[in-house]
Parts: structure tokens; sequence; C-alpha cells
């Protein structure tokens, strides 16, 4: 029994000193890490030159943002100038659709017609038109020239396709709104009817109508 315990004993104490030393092991091994890491860090310090070089390049951005801010401001404070008054403009441009309504209204009615009266209203109509004109010409504000020109739809909408063999498709061939620009902007685009080729439907029911009127 004594030996029994003496082993146990024996065996107790070794393995203490086995943790101990185990955990001695990873004190030192933690104790190389941090020094390694202290080493490195001591290696990468930046250098007064590398300190300046990198508020140099933070400074160089800097001024380049406020470089491109102030760029933007002049753009923006241009464009307000140039194009400050574009809804105005576009309102505007109801006069002249109410006149030009008013224009055809008149030249349909039947008692009117041949009428000295109508002729001095429609003379009065085309004077103010013509004032009108003048004055958007003198802010800018030009019309878009569209008949008998191909249809380009940074200019034209196309409303309605009319048949027409003498035109090319995609002619202009009838102006139902007028257009307008402002400078380099477009302000309404011209409404307008394009020319598109007879289909061959039509032609064959020309045939077969002169076919049967031969016989």
């Amino acid at each position: 029994m004594m030996e029994k315990e003496q082993n146990q004993k024996t065996e107790n104490n070794t393995s203490e000193e086995n943790e101990k030393n185990e955990v001695s092991l990873e004190k030192d091994s933690q104790t190389l890490k941090e020094e390694n890491e202290n080493k490195k860090e001591a290696s990468i310090e930046i250098t007064p030159e590398d300190k300046i070089l990198e508020l140099e390049d933070k400074l160089a951005r800097t001024f380049a943002e406020m470089e491109n801010q102030r760029r933007r401001f002049e753009k923006e404070k241009d464009e307000a100038y140039e194009y400050g008054g574009f809804a105005f403009a576009k309102e505007a441009l109801n006069l002249i659709d109410n006149l030009e309504r008013s224009k055809q209204i008149l030249q349909n009615d039947g008692s009117l017609k041949n009428s000295d009266a109508l002729k001095k209203m429609l003379e009065h109509f085309d004077i103010i038109n013509k004032d009108l004109i003048s004055v958007f010409s003198k802010n800018n504000i030009q019309q878009i020239d569209c008949l008998n020109k191909k249809l380009d739809p940074n200019f034209h909408q196309a409303m309605i396709e009319i048949e027409d063999d003498q035109k090319d498709p995609g002619t202009i061939v009838q102006e139902i709104q007028k257009g307008f620009t402002i400078k380099d902007r477009l302000l309404r685009p011209s409404l307008v009817g394009v020319s598109k080729k007879r289909e061959v439907k039509d032609k064959k029911d020309e045939e077969n109508k002169e076919n049967l009127d031969n016989k």
C-alpha cells in the first residue's frame, strides 16, 4: 500500500511539473511573438519624409476637389444665366399657338369668308405674330425649320403618316405645331406629319379596278 501511494504521489508531481513546463513554454512563445511584433512596428515606422509626402498628397487631392467644385459652380452659374428663362419661354409659346388657332377659326367661319373684316383681323394677327417671333429671336429663341426635311427625333415628333409616293419615306410633309429651340437646347419639338409609300394592296386594288373597267 505504501508503495502505491508513493507511486501516485510521484505521478502527480510529474504531471504538475509537466503542466508548469507547458505554461512556461506558452509564456515564452507569447513573449517572443510580442517582441517580433514590436520589432516589425519599429521597422515600418513612418519617417518624416514619408509624412511630408503623405501631407503633400492630401493637399493635392484637396486642391483638385476644390477646383472641380469651382468649375461645377461656374457651369451651373452660366447655365442659370443662359437658360434661366427656359420655363417662361416655354409658356410664352402658348401665345403663338393661341394666335394660330384663332386665325384658323376665323378663316373657317363661313359668315366672315372673303369679308373686309376678316382680312383686317388676319392682318392684325400676322403683325402680332411677327412681333412675338422678333422678341423671341432677340432672346435666342428660334423656330425649327422642318418642312421637306428628314424626320429628326432630336427636333421633330411624328404624329401622323401621310401616303406620298413623290417624297422619300420619313420626309416631313406637314407641320402640325411649330417647334422652337433656345440657343442649343430644345424648347419643344415640332409636331409633324411624315410621308410614307403607298401600300402594295392599294396598287393591286387599282390594277384590279383597271382590269374590270377594261372588261
